[in-house]
């Protein structure tokens, strides 16, 4: 065996023996040095500069998100056509809105270009295992909004895993 091998083998046998309360506090060190790492790791202003560029498509909506370093970059936003009227794609981490996230590093937000309504926003979040993240389509008509489409992810060995999609059928 060699000394890789040996240390991850006594570093698994050290976590079996903990009680929950130091596998919890371990869990949270591990959470924290993600966090850290993703805070330091890169240059956010080029990663937020070079997803407003490439993040939304022709319809002017977000595409999904994706691993940049020890961060995911999140894009987001709504196009209006009225009022009453818009589509708009957002990301909720472990079921709260990415703009009330306790992980989130940071959110870049500017108006539209062209001549809809609007707005796009780029944030990054840490890279950290276990976290879940969905990206919910949704699209406002006469003032009722509707949830159309959610795309799932979690977090999984520093990798973005979808774990499921979901159309939202409106009863009429």
């Amino acid at each position: 065996m060699d000394s890789d091998a040996l240390f991850s083998d006594a570093l698994i046998a050290m976590i079996r023996d903990m009680s929950e309360s130091e596998l919890h506090d371990v869990a949270e060190i591990v959470r924290q040095v993600q966090i850290e790492r993703a805070i330091g790791g890169g240059d956010e202003d080029a990663i937020i500069a070079s997803a407003f560029e490439t993040a939304f498509g022709r319809d002017g909506l977000a595409v999904l998100p994706w691993v940049e370093g020890n961060v995911v970059v999140c894009p987001g936003g709504m196009v209006s056509k009225s009022r009453t009227s818009h589509k708009c794609r957002f990301v909720s981490v472990d079921d709260t809105w990415i703009w009330e996230s306790s992980l989130l590093l940071r959110e870049d937000k500017r108006s539209s270009p062209g001549t809809d309504e609007g707005f796009r926003a780029v944030a990054l979040l840490p890279l950290v295992d276990g976290t879940g993240i969905d990206v919910v389509s949704g699209r406002a008509r006469s003032g009722q909004h509707a949830v159309e489409h959610v795309v799932s992810y979690e977090i999984r060995g520093g990798e973005l895993v979808e774990v499921s999609q979901r159309t939202v059928n409106a009863r009429h």
